[in-house]
């Protein structure tokens, strides 16, 4: 059964005479030794800070192309500029597992205008709709993933959200949502703005007969929810499979047991690790 208290930091004698301490934070709780993970790093500037996010961006992309999540000129990856109204996103027709930091656009929030970066190429029109709805609406999301991958377009055809089926899909217990109907390709911000109506104020969407969608406070965050939502989904088809015949049954985590893993892993994934950016090169 969850723990009804957040763990609590041991105390040595002197800070016990100097009161308690204050409860860690879940990764302070998760981090066995001296030391937690990082986090985000500082930057002396937003060009800094830019150059960052897109060399990040660029590393995501190199996981998608990894895992398969590419189909045609379909998918795309969004981060909003530090310094403008706007987004960076990947130009159409440049397979992921070719993009550098410098291949990215930055389109205006408003408008959609170019108005840096590869502007030789054009962006996918329907990347742009949805992701400037999303944006417009969630003044808090700094990157948004979308892609076609084989198992989330596979349970998206059930219009049904993923089951507490185990520990790590709990990272999305309450957060996520299903857009339960399809209008199409997004040519237009109509599609866009009910896409983002149905995101709401989660982290994912699965897009019914489309593909999954997620958001996060970095475009570390966003892949990395887009990854284990995949994955959720892939875990779920092979449940309902094994359970078809009706002799097995699935045992579903409980809302409070969810709900108590949520809180503990689900802090926003700050950075990858070093071997998975992408520079220049």
């Amino acid at each position: 059964m969850a723990p009804s208290v957040m763990p609590q930091p041991v105390l040595d004698d002197t800070e016990s005479r100097n009161g308690p301490m204050k409860a860690p934070t879940p990764i302070q709780a998760m981090s066995h030794g001296p030391v937690t993970l990082a986090g985000l790093p500082t930057f002396q500037s937003k060009e800094e800070k830019r150059q960052w996010q897109l060399e990040h961006m660029a590393g995501a992309f190199r996981i998608f192309a990894r895992h398969g999540y590419t189909e045609g000129i379909s998918g795309h990856i969004s981060v909003r500029d530090p310094i403008e109204e706007a987004f960076w996103i990947n130009p159409l027709g440049v397979h992921f597992g070719m993009l550098k930091a410098s291949d990215m656009i930055l389109v205006h929030l408003r408008t959609g205008e170019l108005l840096a970066g590869n502007i030789r190429r054009p962006i996918n029109a329907t990347g742009f709709h949805i992701h400037a709805a999303i944006h417009k609406a969630r003044p808090d999301v700094q990157a948004i993933c979308h892609a076609h991958g084989i198992h989330g377009r596979a349970w998206s055809a059930f219009a049904r959200p993923l089951e507490m089926l185990n520990q790590d899909v709990c990272n999305l217990f309450q957060t996520h949502s299903v857009y339960a109907q399809y209008g199409g390709l997004a040519l237009d911000g109509e599609e866009g703005r009910r896409i983002a109506d149905a995101l709401g104020s989660g982290k994912g969407c699965i897009l019914m007969n489309h593909g999954l969608l997620t958001v996060g406070s970095t475009v570390d965050e966003a892949a990395y929810l887009f990854r284990l939502m995949e994955k959720s989904c892939e875990v779920q088809l092979l449940a309902e499979a094994a359970a078809a015949n009706g002799n097995l049954k699935k045992n579903i985590i409980s809302d409070e047991e969810a709900a108590y893993n949520y809180s503990m892993a689900s802090e926003a994934v700050r950075v990858f690790a070093k071997s998975c950016s992408v520079m220049e090169g």
